[in-house]
């Protein structure tokens, strides 16, 4: 159909009630729309189930890729599932859904924009987006616990059975290589990660020091390695388009009621990634 696209947003945090009401207000513009979700639907395995059940009702494809706050074993869920276990559960709850994941094969785009691999990507963070100056990841903390600001990963994102969130993460970017290394010769992807692939969107935040829990230094150059023609993100709760090596990166963030709830825009508005 002419109208197809391929839209996303992500960051929905669906245990905010204004946030859930939002959620059942989003909608396709066409039954053919691809929805991509990078990330941070709900903390809460019940309240993750329930969104993606509904949105997957009503698009004709949904692609997850997973956030800092699916990974938490928070003290409010029924399940006390850490680390990879936990990531491992949210895979089968997506599979049962018929929802792709990045464990998946990438599926591909064939609309208006298209072709392209739609891949999902899940690389954490290590630690390497330091503050100017912190030259070490324990200097970089150091900084951030100083001046209050620490995700509060830092309690509850576990990386069992890896002894860090570093490893896990250098785990991650070497499987997420090698599935993008093999991907379909000659076709452009859409590359659908939580946390910006590049620093340079980390530079505006209000708290540099969070900085930290945004990203690693081992994506940087993938949105040119892997012929992206988007790169799709969420994690800062700062909507916008940025451009890098001319490359496009779209932040899809709903965000907190108390961040979108001032903004001029519809709230649970769908950015269009394709056609562009």
């Amino acid at each position: 159909m002419p109208n197809r696209s391929l839209v996303a947003i992500s960051d929905l945090h669906v245990g905010y009630e204004r946030n859930k009401t939002v959620v059942e207000g989003i909608r396709p513009a066409s039954p053919d729309d691809w929805l991509l979700l990078p990330g941070d639907v709900a903390e809460l395995l019940d309240d993750f189930t329930w969104a993606l059940s509904l949105l997957r009702d009503r698009f004709a494809k949904v692609v997850w890729a997973p956030g800092n706050h699916e990974l938490w074993t928070h003290p409010a869920d029924r399940s006390p599932l850490r680390g990879v276990p936990r990531y491992e559960h949210l895979v089968e709850i997506c599979r049962s859904l018929d929802v792709v994941t990045p464990e998946d094969p990438y599926p591909i785009w064939d609309g208006p924009g298209g072709p392209a691999v739609i891949a999902p990507l899940f690389v954490l963070y290590d630690y390497t987006f330091r503050p100017d100056g912190a030259d070490t990841t324990e200097a970089a903390l150091e900084r951030a616990y100083d001046a209050g600001v620490v995700c509060s990963d830092e309690m509850l994102l576990h990386p069992d059975p890896y002894p860090s969130r570093a490893a896990w993460c250098a785990a991650r970017l070497k499987e997420t290589e090698r599935r993008l290394e093999d991907r379909p010769d000659g076709l452009p992807t859409v590359l659908i990660n939580h946390y910006p692939l590049v620093r340079e969107p980390t530079r505006i935040l209000r708290y540099p020091e969070f900085a930290l829990w945004c990203g690693t230094t081992g994506t940087a150059d993938w949105h040119l390695r892997f012929q992206a023609a988007t790169v799709v993100y969420g994690h800062l709760h700062i909507p916008r388009t940025t451009w890098h090596d001319g490359v496009r990166f779209e932040e899809v963030s709903l965000g907190y009621p108390r961040e979108w709830g001032p903004r001029a825009t519809t709230p649970g508005a769908l950015r269009t990634i394709l056609p562009n």
